[in-house]
């Protein structure tokens, strides 16, 4: 998880995009500000997300864990090579960081419903677990077990794989999940690593952050770019099942930031094939990152 002599090993981390339907415009997703004090991303919008904590990957979770005979998360990751509990992990790490950031718990009955913050009882006595939860105070497990409830990992459909660049100081082996609102809930950021939020389009997300209004960083801004794509989130759910991932890993090179399947792309590990219909690298002009296209 951290440096080992010369080799750079990365900490382990999943982040959420969280979808919801909208009346008005279709479908939106969740962003919310990171505080300006943050050593990582310090005022971006981002998705709620975070490190992939000891805990996440403790045998104790198993019993509270709904999944069905043929849920293996090495395979839904697309990487067989990680060993069983570790592949669990990133998903239980994305559970507990989306209601660590925004307070929205992927879990509740045996029998699959999610739980209800409707009755204002519950809601108050699921913000004392999530204080407590954050303070490390109590476990996912103390939860599950004083509320008698599981969580729900395959609701997590994988969608991508970055890995932070080496110009960053600070490194990590992300997995990006997509999820959709549980009913009955709604986002609240923390406050402490997350302050302001909002629902949006990613279409307007990009015109927010091209009109200075907000802030997204690479990985976040070449996301938001490919979910413009997609009218529904039936239509994203179903492209992302069939959707191959593989790792990203951001290469500097002059003024651009190449990706995988970028012509100058050089790092053998993670060359991708060549694609120059899609966009394959990002800028950063009068300080907005933008992503470009391969020109010869």
């Amino acid at each position: 998880m951290y440096s080992t002599g010369n080799k750079i090993v990365f900490k382990n981390a999943a982040t959420v995009i969280l979808v919801r339907h909208s009346e008005s415009a279709g479908w939106k997703i969740f962003l919310a500000r990171r505080h300006h004090k943050q050593s990582f991303m310090a005022g971006a919008y981002v998705f709620p997300g975070g490190q992939v904590e000891n805990y996440d990957n403790s045998p104790e979770l198993g019993s509270y864990i709904k999944k069905s005979p043929d849920f293996n998360p090495a395979r839904i990751l697309q990487e067989n090579e990680l060993p069983d509990q570790e592949a669990l992990g990133f998903f239980v790490a994305a559970i507990r960081e989306t209601f660590e950031e925004i307070g929205i718990l992927l879990g509740g009955s045996a029998s699959g419903d999610f739980v209800s913050f409707h009755n204002k009882d519950v809601r108050a006595r699921y913000t004392e677990h999530r204080r407590r939860l954050y303070a490390s105070e109590i476990t996912l497990g103390d939860i599950a077990r004083e509320e008698g409830i599981v969580f729900f990992p395959e609701v997590l459909v994988p969608y991508a794989h970055w890995i932070t660049p080496e110009f960053e100081k600070m490194r990590f082996d992300t997995r990006f999940f997509l999820a959709k609102l549980p009913p009955e809930q709604r986002p609240v950021a923390d406050a402490t690593e997350l302050t302001e939020s909002l629902w949006v389009t990613p279409q307007k997300a990009l015109e927010m952050h091209f009109q200075k209004e907000i802030v997204l960083m690479p990985p976040t801004l070449k996301t938001i770019e490919e979910l413009c794509a997609f009218k529904s989130i039936d239509e994203l759910f179903a492209a992302t099942a069939n959707k191959e991932i593989y790792p990203i890993l951001p290469q500097l090179c002059g003024k651009f930031v190449l990706l995988p399947h970028d012509p100058e792309y050089s790092i053998a590990e993670y060359k991708r094939p060549v694609d120059t219909a899609v966009s394959s690298r990002v800028t950063n002009e009068n300080g907005i990152w933008k992503t470009a296209y391969y020109e010869k």
